[in-house]
């Protein structure tokens, strides 16, 4: 294993929070997630390398990110599988749906760059890649320019381009803040992290896109069900789960002619840590408490790798992965 080494789905009711590590299940506490926040530009790109043999160094932005797990002419290929010879950034990489994404990208052979505020759950997703994977972890915030541009920096130097950005860092926000009481600063933190953030990591992704050989690649943004039907008391959420959507449009249109293809993953009841909770019930469109039913992490990953795996001739423009029976379609 070569470790280098942070967000979830649909937010789950209106008394959780979601965290940053990515959007689908409830909404604990964001500060305890990994894509918003405040970063520690100092350790921004730090991390861990484990090479074959079981060696560590550390690497970080100001070096490129290069060590010494892979020859870096290699542009990261670790052997066979589908991914093998592509490079992956997974934002919110350290809990969540973010890891499940991250660790299943690793068995398939694809070489991931983790990104996420705080370094020790980045480095518990990369010690989650089988032999001769590699993860690089890399603390950034990604509502800060400053920090996805290190961050971006960090995954070319060590590994010469990006195949895919899995744009899933995000925030729930408050929870269960009716909008008239909802502050102002905690409306910018989620604008911040879920909007911004994932803007300025299209925007990154799509400079080295544009400029590396073979050009292009491939941006999968984590939208949510919440982008089309709301849950009570979600209204920066929802608000910016719905720009999402026409960011995903915008961005999918300017990137045909640079070999860029964009999607967007909607994601409803992932179970994760942040989802069990809902067994004891979620916050109902009619003021009732209600169980709901979950399901298993994994199958969102493996959409996301399918959707990653492509031909850059094809796309899943827009994709739906809820659990079946959970209260979505009619909701409201």
């Amino acid at each position: 294993m070569n470790t280098e080494r942070t967000h979830d789905g649909e937010a789950a009711d209106g008394h959780r929070r979601k965290s940053a590590g990515g959007h689908g299940g409830s909404a604990p506490d964001p500060r305890a997630g990994d894509g918003a926040g405040t970063a520690h530009p100092a350790t921004a790109g730090r991390g861990t390398i484990t090479g074959p043999a079981g060696r560590d160094t550390t690497t970080n932005a100001g070096s490129g990110g290069r060590g010494t797990a892979t020859d870096p002419g290699s542009g990261g290929r670790t052997g066979g599988g589908p991914g093998a010879g592509r490079i992956a950034v997974v934002t919110g990489a350290g809990s969540g749906i973010g890891r499940a994404v991250a660790a299943e990208l690793l068995r398939g052979g694809w070489s991931v760059v983790l990104a996420g505020r705080r370094l020790a759950p980045l480095e518990e997703t990369a010690a989650l890649a089988p032999p001769g994977a590699t993860a690089l972890p890399v603390t950034a915030d990604v509502s800060q320019p400053a920090d996805v541009e290190a961050l971006f920096a960090a995954a070319r130097g060590r590994f010469h381009r990006v195949d895919l950005l899995f744009n899933n860092a995000g925030t729930f926000g408050p929870a269960g803040v009716p909008v008239e009481e909802l502050p102002y600063e905690a409306w910018r933190q989620v604008v911040d992290t879920n909007l911004n953030g994932a803007f300025l990591c299209a925007q990154a992704a799509y400079r080295a896109m544009k400029e590396q050989t073979p050009r292009g690649g491939r941006i999968i943004n984590n939208g949510s069900v919440s982008a089309h039907a709301p849950r009570p008391h979600s209204v920066a959420y929802t608000a910016t789960k719905h720009a999402l959507t026409g960011l995903t449009k915008s961005l999918s249109l300017d990137g045909r002619r640079h070999g860029i293809a964009v999607g967007q993953i909607d994601i409803g009841n992932a179970a994760t840590d942040m989802t069990a909770g809902m067994a004891a019930g979620a916050l109902q469109a009619n003021g009732e408490i209600a169980p709901e039913p979950v399901m298993d992490v994994a199958d969102v990953a493996r959409t996301v790798r399918h959707m990653a795996e492509l031909p850059l001739e094809a796309n899943v423009q827009f994709t739906t992965v809820m659990a079946t029976a959970m209260p979505y379609v009619g909701r409201g």
